[in-house]
């Protein structure tokens, strides 16, 4: 975690004061995060995860920054839940009708252009549906996977994905997320504090939970309304606790504060 950058936060002028309990100190003017807050929220995450694909519901993962985009559908088709990486549509949740039909519209086209209908239009009409086709397929082929509505959300940097999370609160959908120390913790359910803009970060945090939710569909469900709990860590989890401790030793000191 050390080596990916996890424990770098923002300039200590950008702070959000309720993200104190989860930092370590500061350095050179950057808030530097308590790693075993980090590992804490991950190991608390990533057991909630694991019930949640074990009872056999989706998780959505959400991250429109640039630097989540790759880490984020790489490791999204990699466990096999749905993804937002390019735009939050208004309504994918609380609209989720209005969503599947513009789906629909998605395949309609697709289809078209794999049996050659739309040569049958003019050139002025296939340059219009072809571009209506990139812009679908950039802000839905994430969503389409996603038969129904998820139970949790997972978001890179809830600071940047408010309309996500708005839309969860309203219709009781758990949060979690890779929150940096410029975001307000409390606005979601289990916040994962750590660097939510470098890339080798959320790359390292979206494998574990990634890990975690494959883990979770190979188990029968026990709970069909898993809630979130505090877990001790154990065989890999726990060589990741000691890694972290004998890297935060060997870590510099850093001014509290």
């Amino acid at each position: 975690m050390i080596e990916a950058g996890v424990h770098f936060g923002h300039r200590t002028s950008l702070w959000n004061p309720k993200m104190a309990p989860y930092i370590f100190g500061r350095k050179n003017q950057i808030h530097i995060m308590d790693i075993r807050e980090t590992l804490r929220g991950l190991l608390r995450a990533k057991k909630y995860l694991s019930q949640v694909a074990a009872g056999g519901s989706l998780i959505l993962f959400v991250g429109t920054k640039r630097q989540a985009g790759e880490a984020l559908e790489e490791q999204s088709l990699r466990c096999g839940m749905p993804f937002v990486s390019e735009r939050w549509l208004g309504g994918t949740l609380t609209n989720f009708r209005t969503i599947r039909s513009r789906l629909g519209r998605l395949e309609e086209l697709e289809n078209m252009r794999q049996t050659g209908a739309m040569d049958n239009y003019s050139k002025k009409m296939q340059s219009a549906l072809n571009r209506e086709h990139r812009k679908m397929y950039r802000n839905l082929n994430g969503l389409r996977t996603m038969n129904r509505l998820p139970e949790c959300l997972f978001i890179v940097d809830p600071g940047k994905e408010r309309n996500a999370i708005r839309e969860a609160k309203r219709l009781g959908i758990t949060t979690v997320a890779l929150i940096d120390t410029d975001s307000d913790p409390t606005q979601v359910d289990l916040p994962i504090p750590g660097n939510d803009d470098g890339i080798r970060s959320i790359e390292l945090i979206m494998k574990q939970l990634a890990d975690a939710v494959i883990a979770g569909k190979g188990q029968s469900a026990t709970e069909s309304s898993p809630q979130p709990q505090q877990t001790k860590p154990t065989g890999t989890e726990a060589e990741m606790v000691a890694a972290a401790t004998k890297a935060e030793e060997a870590q510099s000191p850093a001014t509290e504060g």
